[in-house]
């Protein structure tokens, strides 16, 4: 019988060692990378559900970086309007101790009116020059567009949000039942019957006294009620044998109060009728309504606007036009998450209403100047106060209940898909360490045996020497 060498077992264990180096040099790749899934062989199912992780991740760093921008944009707005609310209170401070002819001086007054001056200048200043990136925010570039279709019976629109889907929408106006004045009337009182008396007219503003002569007609008491009007806010009229007290403003907040002092007691017999506001309905919703000034919350569109004494009637008042523009902010990963918000012009010619009077014309040689009438001086600063607290207080609500929320959801969304990568992505260092030391293990022993089968084969071949 022939004897053989056979290297079977040689190749069997050359085999085991390249297996088992391939398979190190894959160990040594995961831990070098830290990743398990380095090749589309790798996991091919892992793979796609990682960069569908990926995607989701990309989405979301974005939106956090719009919101982020958001809030620094609504930011700038914020601070800027705090400054001129500053300025509007030190307004009003002003023009109230200047309606005091007695205690100050023409000098005094004077030199409010200069304060008032630079203020107002400021204010103009502020609205014109800030900006973000190289967009003015309050200068009226970035408001939502908005007319009335009947401005005899709607007027000083303003919007301070809108759909971003859709840049044009009409709003339909309706007056359910009209507001009315507060009112106090002398009943049953015939001019010639009147004797000379006192009573003290108190309205929002104030009160003053009243005093009536025996020769005074209810033409001239209805006269002397409007000249103290600016101190009280009450008007006067005259119906029949009725003489009418009534405020200027209309609403359920407006207040009128006749108190008898002296003299005639027909001037007790008072009745009183108390204000209401409108009641309103705008695109079928009903409003809010503060008197005449209506506030509106429908369809993804908010603001506010008031009704003339044309449109304060029953029936419909038109149409609200919204026609596009605001600024739009996206607050998540896709384009249902925008929101669309308005800022509305504020220079001092913008601040105040047709009614009452407007900002500017309380400068030097204005109809409300303080040598002109400072009473509606302070009227029309409070107006001017209210309008920006109130633009001030949209940009606020919008940062903190839209953009601040919706960065931190987002932030709670990426540390979810983070973890939920990490798992199909990252590797387990402490998993793959032990799988390196058993290859390295697998390694020295295949060696070791290798060496053992070439003495083998060796030994055999020293039979044939």
């Amino acid at each position: 019988m022939g004897l053989t060498v056979t290297n079977t077992n040689t190749l069997s264990l050359l085999n085991i060692l390249n297996q088992t180096s391939a398979s190190q040099a894959d160990t040594l790749t995961r831990l070098s990378t830290g990743f398990k899934i380095n090749n589309g062989s790798d996991d091919p199912a892992g793979l796609i559900a990682l960069q569908s992780l990926n995607a989701e991740l990309t989405a979301v760093d974005a939106a956090i970086t719009n919101g982020q921008r958001a809030k620094s944009v609504l930011d700038v707005a914020d601070g800027a309007l705090k400054e001129v609310t500053s300025l509007l209170g030190e307004i009003e401070r002003l023009a109230a101790a200047s309606t005091s002819e007695g205690g100050l001086s023409a000098a005094e007054i004077s030199a409010n009116q200069a304060q008032i001056d630079n203020a107002i200048n400021s204010i103009d200043r502020i609205i014109r020059t800030t900006n973000f990136n190289g967009k003015r925010l309050l200068d009226g570039q970035q408001s939502i567009l908005a007319t009335a279709s009947d401005a005899s019976k709607v007027q000083d629109i303003r919007i301070y949000s809108r759909p971003s889907s859709s840049s044009n929408e009409t709003l339909a106006v309706n007056v359910v039942s009209a507001g009315a004045v507060a009112s106090a009337t002398l009943t049953s009182v015939s001019a010639a019957s009147l004797d000379a008396g006192e009573f003290t007219i108190t309205g929002k503003l104030g009160s003053a006294t009243i005093t009536v002569s025996d020769t005074d007609t209810f033409t001239a008491i209805r006269d002397k009620i409007i000249a103290a009007a600016d101190q009280t806010g009450v008007s006067a009229s005259i119906s029949g044998s009725e003489l009418r007290i009534q405020s200027r403003d209309f609403g359920e907040s407006a207040f009128v109060q006749a108190t008898y002092v002296s003299g005639d007691t027909d001037f007790q017999n008072v009745s009183y009728t108390k204000g209401t506001d409108a009641e309103v309905t705008v695109a079928g919703q009903s409003a809010f309504v503060d008197g005449l000034r209506v506030s509106f919350n429908v369809g993804g569109s908010s603001g506010e606007f008031s009704l003339t004494s044309a449109g304060n009637v029953a029936g419909g008042a038109g149409n609200v036009v919204i026609s596009g523009g605001g600024s739009t902010f996206q607050l998540g990963t896709d384009s249902s998450t925008r929101a669309t918000v308005g800022f509305n012009a504020l220079f001092s010619h913008n601040l105040g209403d047709v009614n009452t009077g407007y900002l500017n014309t309380l400068k030097s040689g204005g109809t409300n100047s303080l040598s002109a009438d400072a009473n509606n001086a302070v009227r029309i600063a409070k107006s001017a106060l209210s309008q920006v607290a109130t633009q001030q207080g949209r940009i606020g609500g919008f940062n903190k209940f839209q953009v601040e929320t919706s960065i931190n959801s987002l932030n709670a969304t990426k540390v979810a898909i983070e973890g939920a990568r990490s798992v199909v992505r990252d590797v387990d260092y402490a998993q793959e360490t032990a799988e390196l030391n058993r290859q390295n293990v697998l390694l020295q022993s295949a060696i070791s045996l290798l060496g053992v089968a070439n003495q083998q084969s060796s030994q055999i071949l020293a039979l044939l020497r």
